[in-house]
């Protein structure tokens, strides 16, 4: 019997360790920390042998086939062990992947992926299609396979995710974007973490499609300078193009086989910018899997949005407050503040992975009124932003941050967490980041 390892007791090591015992493994889960009691309890339902807060070598460097969870970097000691002994390591993705002849979009970029993930299983869903929705949101691929008969998968991938992957390939895969992230795991060289991004459309086809934006410059470059095997689909605000989708006036076209006018933008309930670029790479996907435009239009004018990415909670006195806290690099943060139309309020701050603010100076002179700084070190935020608002202020909680916030602002403003860090200095995640903000919020 082959012998399954899998590190990291999470949604994606239960979900594999669930479906490695179905498919004949003898599996053994081991996690450096605790194990979640919903996890937990889960493996001893499926009578799956695991340890907590360790790693036990020598069980562990017996193993067949080794699943690291995307949390553990490969510079581990463990994992460098593993690989130098020549045991595969390898992604929940790609072992999940073995198992199922089902149709894969899969959705990377440095932000936007998991709007993007939400709104094209929403309107696949809406068509009637027989879809999973997954990856590195919702339910692990890994226990869907196991648990359920989807004929088609729509995946959110995160660039550790796929630094995991040998075969895995997608049918249809869409990069919404690639700026500056994660770079701490990536030697600090931007190039590396831009690889891992193209991963996704290593293992494609001529058969296959790639979507990606035909604004951004790192994409573009990349894929003129490599070999890409797929069909190519880019997006556009800023040119027409000869296949792909782009504006002309407020309508939305799209240039598959045959040229079709989507929709007015103002028919989109999500809005921004981002968020037309969100709905053209949707939209290409659903095209691509026989959904009629008329469905796509109604399915995007009806799409609510994802929790804690520009999330109205709501107005106290006058004063609406917005909860980002999925914002957790500069580009998404970024992508907040061109949203606002009023004198804003900006709760920003965290872990920092190696940010430059620079690029959102110009935003923050024209729109930000005060920052209110939510993190244990704030020093890069207040060199950069120190002489450019009227009040900068530091807090050590939620709560703190959203009283001083409301104190700072006025009837017709808007309050802002869009915090550009990672949340693990004050938050366990940044879903518990956005509900603190919002209960402080509620108790105002």
């Amino acid at each position: 019997m082959k012998k399954l390892v899998v590190l990291g007791g999470g949604e994606s090591g239960v979900g594999t360790a669930i479906l490695g015992k179905q498919k004949g493994f003898d599996v053994f889960l081991s996690d450096k920390g605790k194990i979640a009691d919903k996890y937990k309890k889960v493996l001893l339902q499926q009578e799956i042998k695991f340890e907590e807060e360790q790693h036990s070598e020598e069980i562990i460097l017996k193993a067949d086939v080794v699943m690291k969870s995307p949390g553990i970097p490969d510079k581990v000691a463990l994992v460098t062990k593993l690989k130098k002994q020549g045991v595969k390591v390898i992604s929940e993705i790609e072992f999940a992947s073995e198992y199922t002849k089902a149709t894969i979009l899969g959705i990377t970029g440095s932000n936007g992926k998991t709007t993007t993930t939400m709104l094209l299983g929403h309107v696949l869903k809406q068509a009637g299609i027989n879809v999973g929705i997954g990856g590195n949101i919702g339910d692990s691929f890994a226990e869907q396979i196991a648990n359920s008969s989807h004929e088609n998968y729509v995946l959110e991938l995160s660039s550790f995710q796929l630094d995991g992957i040998e075969n895995f390939k997608p049918h249809v895969a869409i990069i919404t974007n690639i700026t500056p992230d994660h770079l701490d795991r990536y030697e600090y060289k931007f190039e590396n973490y831009i690889a891992s991004k193209f991963r996704i459309t290593e293992n494609q086809t001529e058969e296959d499609f790639l979507i990606y934006d035909g604004d951004d410059e790192v994409i573009n470059d990349w894929i003129n300078n490599t070999k890409i095997k797929a069909q190519l689909l880019p997006f556009s605000l800023e040119r027409e193009l000869e296949r792909g989708a782009f504006l002309r006036g407020e309508n939305i076209i799209m240039k598959i086989k045959t040229e079709e006018i989507l929709m007015n933008v103002s028919g989109l309930k999500l809005q921004g910018k981002h968020n037309v670029k969100n709905a053209m790479a949707t939209s290409m996907a659903a095209k691509l899997m026989q959904v009629r435009k008329q469905t796509i239009a109604e399915s995007l004018s009806d799409f609510e949005g994802v929790e804690h990415r520009l999330e109205n909670v709501q107005k106290v006195n006058g004063i609406q407050f917005i909860n980002d806290s999925k914002a957790t690099n500069v580009n998404a943060a970024y992508y907040a503040l061109e949203c606002m139309d009023v004198p804003t309020v900006w709760i920003v701050g965290g872990v920092d992975k190696g940010n430059d603010y620079n690029d959102l100076l110009p935003l923050v002179r024209e729109k930000v009124k005060a920052i209110v700084c939510l993190g244990l070190d704030n020093q890069k935020i207040i060199e950069t932003f120190g002489n450019v608002v009227e009040s900068l202020i530091e807090t050590a909680g939620a709560e703190e941050a959203v009283k001083v916030a409301y104190k700072l602002a006025s009837k017709g403003d808007t309050v802002l967490l869009s915090p550009a860090c990672a949340s693990f200095d004050l938050f366990d995640s940044y879903e518990d980041r956005g509900r603190k903000f919002k209960e402080a919020v509620r108790g105002l």
